[in-house]
């Protein structure tokens, strides 16, 4: 049986959130050790579009929610660390693009003008013409409007790889991840039969953590799976475009991320209400069919027939919710030594970590003396998952 361990806090989950919250306790002093059953950034995290959320795409309804007051501070935070003098320094992190950008295709009208008219929005959002326009809707034909957000979009993978770059030594390839329990009580987990004892566990392995609850014979706090079905086109006429396609309703129409691929083209990345209800309903076939129309409506001007398409099924874990509602936060719950959370989106890892940390300092949990770590199997990291689907 390998040498038992211990540490200050024991991370279960390499995503971006796990990852940022084990870069931000090393740099407070505390040791701390991920471990994970994958590639690290290989589940939801290299899914995601990469968009760093102020709460804009939230307030479509016409008035400022509680999602997008808790998201504001993000892209500012997201910002400082991409410069190398935030909480964490990410410089050398690819910035796809430093706006996300709405874009309303006809006339606003409804609530949509209430929208545009709240003075929260304003200081937002501003319109923006010609030249300035993303380079995909610089064409004589496009007739809509174009509202610059002052929010970002990332390159997931190497984001994960500086991430990863920042936790040192204790990254931890794990084959099987029991719960260690010492006097009825959780002390730390069993990894590939390894005994790892730490003042605190966090879970933050997404669809992973109802496992390894249910190893820990917890039933809360209960998780859902909110099921999104994303388009990927990729064309050689295809050029640079981020932003959310307004529609009627409290949803962007379509949200596109454009991500580069190894070859030099451009990969069209489709969420938005194209890949909740109506989409995950559809085979691969339909959904890439509604992608095609939906694109030949409101970019007609993109010669799209040598595009190669592909979909992708992605279930999105969270804390449980009335009628699978969108959680506004990151979550943590506590039990004992045990903090299960969820970040509920990609930007909101900082607000996540801050959670974890207050509950450190709560509770009066101190970084202890470091010991060396032996050398360990360590997780491989993900690459674009575009790269072989079109």
């Amino acid at each position: 049986m390998s040498e038992s361990l211990s540490t200050d806090v024991l991370i279960v989950g390499g995503g971006v959130a796990g990852l940022w919250l084990n870069a931000r306790l090393r740099r407070l002093g505390y040791s701390t050790l991920l471990v994970d059953k994958g590639v690290l950034g290989g589940g939801q995290s290299v899914k995601s579009q990469g968009i760093i959320h102020g709460g804009t795409k939230y307030a479509l309804s016409g008035a400022l929610t509680g999602a997008s007051e808790a998201i504001a501070d993000m892209p500012r935070r997201w910002r400082e660390a991409l410069a190398g003098n935030g909480e964490l320094d990410l410089a050398g992190v690819r910035l796809l693009s430093d706006a996300h950008y709405l874009w309303s295709p006809g006339t606003l009208t409804g609530n949509l003008t209430s929208f545009f008219a709240s003075k929260a929005v304003r200081s937002r959002v501003g319109q923006v013409k010609g030249g300035e326009l993303p380079p995909a809707l610089q064409d004589p034909r496009f007739k809509g409007r174009v509202y610059r957000l002052s929010e970002l979009v990332l390159d997931v993978p190497s984001l994960i790889q500086r991430l990863a770059e920042l936790s040192g030594p204790g990254l931890l390839k794990a084959e099987r991840i029991e719960p260690l329990q010492e006097n009825g009580e959780l002390s730390g987990l069993m990894v590939d039969g390894r005994s790892i004892r730490a003042q605190r566990v966090v879970l933050t392995a997404g669809a992973g953590n109802a496992e390894l609850l249910n190893a820990l014979g917890l039933a809360q706090p209960a998780m859902q799976k909110r099921p999104l079905h994303m388009v990927i086109v990729k064309a050689p006429t295809l050029k640079p475009l981020y932003a959310h396609c307004l529609g009627g309703g409290s949803k962007p129409r379509i949200t596109v991320t454009s991500h580069p691929a190894a070859d030099g083209e451009w990969v069209w990345y489709l969420g938005g209400d194209l890949a909740e209800a109506s989409g995950v309903a559809r085979d691969e076939a339909s959904q890439i069919a509604a992608a095609k129309k939906e694109l030949a409506e409101l970019v007609p001007w993109i010669d799209l027939s040598a595009a190669k398409w592909a979909t992708l099924r992605i279930d999105r874990a969270e804390p449980a919710q009335s009628a699978l509602a969108r959680p506004d936060n990151a979550f943590v719950a506590e039990q004992g030594r045990l903090l299960v959370g969820w970040p509920t989106k990609l930007a909101l890892s900082p607000d996540f970590s801050d959670r974890v940390e207050a509950a450190l300092l709560r509770d009066g949990i101190q970084p202890q003396p470091l010991t060396a770590l032996p050398e360990l199997p360590r997780p491989a990291i993900t690459g674009p998952f575009w790269e072989g689907l079109v």
